[in-house]
């Protein structure tokens, strides 16, 4: 899969950008057809909230699949992301085998 990443606001350190990259490879035994993904990561000012925001699209057949997640760390952000586009991924693919 073709992984697109892009930090807004800062430059990404090579350890996160190998972390995406990991995630993203272990995600795409999930969304075996998936012709490319973007992972776009920035800094916000709500900091109790959460200032480290990702959001990751893929692009699949049949319609785009976007998790957006807010946390304290990217990598916590990453997690939550992913988790939220497995589930996604399952229901795109109940709708098209039926």
């Amino acid at each position: 899969m073709n992984v697109k990443i892009q930090s807004v606001k800062f430059d990404a350190d090579q350890k996160l950008i190998d972390f995406i990259q990991a995630k993203m490879n272990k995600l795409d035994r999930f969304a075996e057809n998936t012709i490319s993904a973007e992972v776009i990561m920035k800094l916000d000012k709500d900091i109790e909230r959460g200032n480290k925001v990702v959001t990751i699209k893929l692009i699949v057949p049949g319609g785009d699949l976007v998790a957006d997640y807010r946390s304290k760390s990217f990598e916590e952000s990453v997690d939550e992301a992913i988790d939220a586009l497995k589930k996604q991924i399952e229901k795109h693919k109940e709708r098209f085998n039926k």
